[in-house]
C-alpha cells in the first residue's frame, strides 16, 4: 500500500466524518450526548462492529 492510498482514505474518513455535523448539528449533538453516557463496554462492541463492517467493506472492494 502507499502512502498516497493512506492518506487519500484518511482524507476520505474526515469528508465523511463531517457531513452529519454540517447537514444537521442538532442531530449531531445528541448523538454525541448519548455516545457520552454509554459504559466502556458498549462503546467497544460499537467500536468492533465499525471496525467488522470497514473491514468487510474493504475486503468486499478490493477482491
Amino acid at each position: 500500500m502507499l502512502w498516497s492510498d493512506l492518506l487519500a482514505a484518511f482524507a476520505l474518513y474526515l469528508v465523511l466524518d463531517s457531513v452529519l455535523p454540517f447537514l444537521n448539528p442538532q442531530f449531531a449533538k445528541r448523538l454525541m450526548v448519548s455516545y457520552a453516557s454509554m459504559t466502556d463496554s458498549q462503546m467497544r462492541v460499537c467500536g468492533l462492529i465499525g471496525m467488522a463492517a470497514g473491514l468487510a467493506l474493504l475486503h468486499f472492494v478490493r477482491s
